[in-house]
């Protein structure tokens, strides 16, 4: 039977030999501000938002890939945004369903072109709306 003793020099070996505990992550930002429209309530109504955006990177060797990407990256982020009707925009919970749009397009896209993900998480530091 193990006591705690032994089970806590288990982890603490275990923890040493595991890849996941010195992770080399990067953050990379989007800049200048992304800023563009959204969807009103109707055609005649659009409203804008402003969101600055940090790229959690898998690996700090990925920094020059979202650098060379980062047109691809802006427009793909402006083109996800400005599909989104403006209750999407408005609430933290569509917030976060864009937010979760944008990594996904972001990740596929960059395994498309350099056969990794490369983004672990995007970040909206900043979130700004007005409109619709």
């Amino acid at each position: 039977m193990l006591n705690i003793r032994s089970l806590l020099i288990a982890l603490c070996l275990f923890a040493g030999t595991s890849n996941t505990w010195a992770a080399n992550y990067a953050y990379f930002g989007l800049e200048p501000d992304i800023v563009t429209n959204y969807l009103g309530p109707s055609s005649r109504n659009l409203g804008y938002v402003r969101v600055t955006i940090e790229l959690m990177l898998e690996d700090a060797e990925y920094l020059p890939i979202a650098e060379h990407h980062e047109p691809l990256l802006r427009a793909t982020v402006i083109d996800i945004f400005g599909r989104q009707p403006e209750q999407k925009v408005k609430s933290l919970t569509g917030r976060e369903e864009i937010r979760k749009a944008c990594l996904d397009r972001l990740r596929e896209l960059l395994q498309q072109e350099t056969g990794k993900p490369v983004v672990k998480e995007v970040i909206f530091t900043k979130y700004l709306y007005q409109g619709g």
